[in-house]
């Protein structure tokens, strides 16, 4: 079992060290509901105006009056709007015109019923950038489907499992949660590899459809031959609702969708007349603002923490958990503790949130999800927290508050579930 610098064994579902605190999912729901009682303290106390959401996902809700009345009708409604989601989400995604389109209640849920329906209990190949991993979804769904995972990085890898393991399913991750991100070329070649080996091609490209052409100059998601694309509504730039977007050939839509529409994963009419008005109101400018934010944070960060402790991405900066833990072990004079690194930085997430309304991951992701220190700001969320000096400070705060009671359990428990 690996480690990680500190000695604590690392779960393998999450890719992080657990702790006697967040022991699992069933304790991250515990720390999410805390998170929703501090945010609410915190709004009747401010105001909703002053909530800073730096997740990197907004989560409005963008649909009219006249949505709310005739679209979001639940029987008729989704036939009225069937079409105009199909075109609008084709043109975001830069299909060639007849592609089928549908609407699930998350990113996992679509990429979960995508390995439902087409991993047929052989492995299920996953690409993703070096020095990164797959999504929680991708291994969760592999594991109801009674499928191993086997994870590459490189065309090499590719085709060794492509040769070896026989797979039904290539997921092709070209921007990970980290903002790490893969080459348009290796995403093509890989696609093209897996086709012509007889995979069904998925890719996730949740902040990608958005963050590669607009940032980086790539390609749009669905010009690489993948069968299928799945896009969040509320990442890099789109309004919300959370939502996952799926697009591609009807042949590998279909039995998706019927996987979720078994499972309770589909959208309803309402969720997805959002999730085709979000796609509707972008505008490269919203992501052009929100990646100038985060550097001017990322700026801030450095200079109160140091660069070699924040690394940067185009949406911002990120500070690794292992990192923190360093950096509250120096402020509080020690060289151990009981707790992980994963529960000091949701303290910090959770400082944050009660002192200054600041939305992070630490505080509102969802089980699994990553535990690093990642400030991805929305629109006019840095100037909501009062600027990018002020969220570094609140971040030095919450850390030195941290560091003030690194070994007291109780204040741990009090702080991320409203016990103790």
């Amino acid at each position: 079992m690996s480690t990680d610098r500190f000695g604590n064994p690392i779960d393998p579902g999450v890719g992080y060290a657990r702790g006697s605190l967040l022991q699992g999912s069933a304790d991250e729901v515990r720390r999410l509901a805390q998170a929703g009682r501090v945010a609410a303290e915190f709004v009747a106390r401010e105001g909703v105006d002053k909530i800073a959401i730096c997740t990197g996902n907004l989560r409005f809700y963008p649909a009219s009056a006249e949505d709310l009345s005739v679209l979001c009708e639940e029987w008729v409604g989704p036939g009225l709007f069937g079409e105009e989601l199909r075109q609008t989400a084709i043109a975001h995604l830069g299909g060639q015109g007849h592609e089928a389109a549908a609407v699930v209640n998350r990113t996992s849920a679509g990429i979960v019923a995508a390995v439902l329906a087409h991993a047929n209990g052989k492995p299920v190949l996953s690409l993703v950038p070096a020095g990164d991993r797959s999504h929680a979804s991708v291994t969760r769904g592999a594991k109801l489907a009674n499928a191993a995972v086997t994870e590459v990085h490189d065309m090499s890898g590719v085709e060794q499992a492509l040769a070896a393991d026989g797979p039904a399913l290539m997921v092709i991750t070209p921007v990970t949660s980290e903002l790490a991100m893969l080459p348009d070329e290796l995403i093509r070649a890989a696609a093209a590899a897996g086709k012509a080996a007889g995979c069904v091609v998925f890719m996730d490209d949740a902040y990608g459809a958005r963050f590669r052409p607009v940032l980086h100059g790539g390609g749009a998601s669905l010009s690489f031959g993948a069968d299928l694309v799945i896009t969040n509504a509320d990442k890099a730039g789109l309004s919300g609702p959370r939502a996952g977007v799926l697009c591609g050939d009807p042949a590998a839509l279909v039995p998706v969708q019927a996987k979720a529409s078994e499972l309770g994963l589909e959208a309803r009419a309402p969720i997805s007349v959002g999730a085709m008005r979000s796609l509707q109101g972008f505008t490269p400018d919203l992501l052009i603002e929100e990646a100038q934010d985060g550097q001017d944070l990322a700026a801030a960060l450095e200079a109160v923490l140091g660069s070699g402790r924040v690394s940067r991405s185009a949406l911002g900066p990120k500070v690794d958990e292992q990192d923190a833990m360093d950096i509250v072990l120096e402020l509080a004079g020690k060289t151990g503790t009981g707790q992980m690194p994963a529960e000091v930085t949701a303290a910090v997430g959770m400082l944050m949130l009660r002192d200054k309304g600041i939305v992070t991951v630490n505080t509102h992701g969802q089980p699994g999800g990553r535990v690093s220190i990642r400030l991805k700001p929305t629109t006019g969320a840095v100037a909501r927290a009062g600027g990018a000096a002020a969220v570094a400070d609140c971040l030095v705060s919450a850390l030195k508050e941290t560091a003030a009671h690194l070994d007291d359990a109780e204040w741990f428990a009090n702080l991320l579930f409203g016990e103790g």
